[in-house]
């Protein structure tokens, strides 16, 4: 049992289960629009179960399947697998149970969630192979995250409004933008593995340059969603908070400095989701 919960752990840990917060705020605002308030407390649960075990799958089978990448990267080496401290047999359960709790918890919310459920572990789950083939691999990794509010408008509703891809097109572009930017440091290593990144294909400098081009059509994004829903001023805040926070976010790394870009993608990214969601739930709420 010791072993069990050490290497549960461990696996929590290498797959950053605390950045869950990331894609979760977004879920949370389709969530919301869909309610037109707060949705019930079961329904709130399953949305966080479903999102915190879809995300935490995904990691852990990303992990699994680029353990021998990893173990290449000097930057990731030391990485739970390539060093030795988890059982490839351990994570691939772990992984297992993650699928099985996402599926009972689509299955809990209602029938189209549970038809579509396969769809969705497509995208998160095929995610980890789509650097071996495509440099485009951070708009694929931005569809796995910019699905949870559209995937939470229908856990509310049992149906899809176009409205709310706009939302998931914002998720994912915001999400692409800040991956472009934190493949910059692995660069070197892509080059001679044989991995696909925009940095890889495009050089970093004009890594920085698109990565500041999807977040600007990111901000566009959000501008069509406030006018979609009908949204007032504290949605407007929100958009101008991101912008800032985007805005420091960039000034904050280089293509000659990066080395206060995990404050950017982690530290910085986890501020922008929580805060516009707080902005959009209380533009909503204000209006009931």
């Amino acid at each position: 049992m010791r072993q069990l919960i050490q290497n549960t752990r461990v696996t929590l840990e290498m797959i950053k289960w605390e950045h869950s917060i990331f894609a979760l705020p977004f879920a949370l605002t389709g969530a919301v629009l869909a309610a037109n308030g707060w949705p019930s407390l079961r329904t709130t649960g399953l949305i966080i179960l479903c999102m915190v075990s879809a995300r935490t799958a995904a990691m852990a089978f990303n992990r699994l399947v680029d353990a021998e990448i990893d173990a290449a990267n000097p930057r990731t080496k030391m990485r739970a697998l390539p060093a030795g401290a988890l059982r490839r047999g351990f994570v691939a359960a772990f992984t297992a149970i993650a699928v099985a709790i996402f599926l009972i918890g689509c299955a809990l919310l209602n029938r189209l969630c549970l038809l579509l459920a396969p769809i969705a572990l497509a995208v998160i789950l095929g995610y980890s192979f789509a650097k071996r083939f495509t440099r485009w691999s951070h708009l694929i990794l931005g569809l796995a995250l910019g699905i949870a509010p559209t995937a939470a408008w229908i856990a509310v509703r049992g149906s899809l409004d176009p409205r709310i891809l706009v939302l998931t097109l914002a998720v994912l572009l915001w999400v692409a933008g800040f991956d472009v930017l934190y493949a910059c440091q692995d660069f070197d290593h892509d080059s001679g593995a044989g991995l696909n990144s925009i940095p890889q294909a495009f050089g970093v400098r004009a890594a920085f340059g698109i990565a500041r081009g999807l977040h600007g059509l990111m901000l566009m994004a959000l501008v069509v969603l406030v006018l979609l829903f009908g949204l007032g001023p504290l949605a407007i805040a929100g958009i101008g908070v991101t912008a800032a926070l985007l805005l420091y976010e960039h000034s904050i790394v280089s293509p000659s400095d990066l080395r206060r870009l995990n404050a950017a993608f982690f530290t910085l990214n986890g501020i922008i989701s929580v805060l516009f969601f707080c902005f959009i739930a209380a533009d909503v709420l204000r209006r009931r």
